[in-house]
């Protein structure tokens, strides 16, 4: 169940580009990270493949949509669990989905009213801290400080991440993590 977890997640992101086809995947990987998430609560592994489907399904269906069906307290609560389980999973990840959802969420008076970029890049900091940096939390870590105005710090992230060498484990995610540091790059 969790390498077909996975397998949603990277059929959706990396080998579909139909945005229905791109709904009806991700769609399948929340349905499922639920259903075990209820079968395992202690299992960091569901909760955080279950986070990786739901914040992706989140893009493919808008933030009003999103936001009517509360995924960004879930994704802070289940974040949240993650910490508590085992803060050191996949290099931080419980940490990187809380910053990553303070970051992309947005404050939505009596509805969504603790988003919050200084948050978000308190724990985006910590999940660099935690096992191996990744490329993909210094390009969120890189747009937190942006929207912070912290220009130089977003551009020397985004810098590291462009002179990376791509780690053969993490290949497609990696190239797609450097393809994004280049167009923010040119953006900023």
């Amino acid at each position: 169940a969790l390498y077909l977890l996975k397998s949603y997640y990277y059929k959706a992101e990396f080998a579909i580009h139909e945005k229905t086809d791109k709904k009806k995947i991700f769609t399948k990987g929340k349905e499922l990270g639920e259903t075990y998430i209820k079968k395992y609560p202690n299992s960091p592994e569901f909760r955080y493949w279950y986070l990786v489907n739901l914040g992706s399904w989140a893009e493919v269906y808008g933030i009003l949509k999103a936001a009517r069906e509360g995924v960004a307290d879930l994704m802070k609560t289940h974040s949240e669990i993650i910490i508590q389980l085992d803060p050191g999973y996949h290099d931080g990840g419980g940490y990187f989905m809380l910053g990553a959802v303070h970051y992309k969420s947005p404050y939505i008076p009596f509805l969504l009213s603790w988003p919050n970029n200084d948050t978000a890049i308190k724990y985006l900091q910590l999940s660099l801290q935690t096992g191996k940096p990744t490329l993909n939390q210094k390009v969120y870590l890189a747009q937190a400080f942006k929207k912070d105005r912290q220009h130089d710090k977003a551009k020397i992230l985004l810098q590291e991440v462009i002179n990376a060498k791509p780690d053969s484990s993490n290949l497609v995610e990696e190239l797609d993590d450097i393809d994004e540091a280049h167009q923010l790059l040119e953006d900023y």
